[in-house]
Order: structure tokens, then sequence, then C-alpha cells
């Protein structure tokens, strides 16, 4: 065998070592709400992107924001010095997971109208790492989040977005109760 049939082999081993994007490890959502106009293919489309989404921030596993996320993707509700785009939302996750490493986004509902999908989540998890120079110790968290995604060709192209931070932040000890 030559050395470029070795390296094909051992790429191919590698990438089925990996596990797969399945629909079957995406997270669920516990209500889904679809208008009932919607052709089937949309809705899908619509809610397996809404799925890998919340699963990337359930488990921080970037592979999933990309499969979620438009090349093009749009903040509309970017924080500032947060980056624009699909670098911006793998940044934010790596974070707030350094602060809360152990992060799980729960998909609470999902409602689909024409080209949007809204998401609610419950996030929680415990303050063990650091957040603005605090040392975590082990603190619950637990904050809701709602965000509008625009769904073009089964990606999420823009995503306007909305946290509790003030719950985030007293749960951190960064504010007063």
């Amino acid at each position: 065998m030559n050395m470029k049939a070795n390296h094909i082999l051992a790429a191919a081993a590698m990438l089925s070592s990996l596990p797969a994007l399945a629909d079957e490890q995406l997270v669920r959502a516990h209500d889904i709400i679809a208008d009932p106009s919607l052709p089937a293919a949309q809705r899908d489309a619509e809610v397996l992107a809404a799925r890998r989404y919340a699963t990337f921030w359930h488990t921080g596993d970037e592979r999933y924001a990309r499969a979620a996320l438009a090349a093009d993707f749009t903040d509309r509700t970017l924080p500032p010095g947060r980056a624009q785009g699909v670098p911006g939302a793998l940044a934010a996750s790596r974070f707030v997971r350094t602060a809360i490493p152990d992060l799980q986004a729960d998909l609470q509902q999902l409602i689909v109208a024409g080209d949007r999908v809204t998401v609610h989540y419950r996030f929680h998890g415990h303050f063990t790492g650091q957040w603005a120079g605090t040392q975590g110790h082990g603190e619950s968290v637990d904050f809701i989040a709602t965000d509008i995604y625009r769904i073009a060709d089964g990606k999420i192209a823009d995503n306007w977005h909305i946290e509790d931070n003030l719950a985030l932040m007293r749960q951190l000890g960064l504010v007063a109760r």
C-alpha cells in the first residue's frame, strides 16, 4: 500500500471514531408547537437546526454549533466585546463554561412559525470556575433564556436572544440579592 493510501485510511479511521451528529443524540424539546400550515420538510429542517444549536449549548460540543449555524450567521443582540458570527457563539460558550463547566441547557419549548423558531431554555449547573475574577465554590446556577432564530436553508441565519442575566449574576455572587 502506498503512503497516500495509508493517509486516506488513517483519516477515515479517525473520522469513523468521532461520534456522529445523529438525530438521536440531539436534545429534545419538552414541547414543540408548529404552525400546521408549514410544509413538513421545512418544519423538520427548522426543528433540526434548533435542536442542534440547543445540543451545542447543552454539551459545549462545537460541532453542533457549526452544524446548526449558517456560515454568515448574525447575532442580532450581540453583547459588547463579543465577535460576530459563528466565532462569537463559540467564544460565548467557552466563556460561560469556564465558570460553569457542567452547564446544561434544557430545551423547554420550541415554537415554529414561518422561517422563525422561538426557543425557551433553562440553563443549570454549578459555579466552580471563575467569572469576572470571582472564584466559584459550587453554587447552583439556574436561569432562563429565550432565542428567536431565523432559519434559511436549514441553518440558523439570525438570532435575537435574551437571557436572565440578573438571576445569573446574583447566583454567581456578582450582584447583591
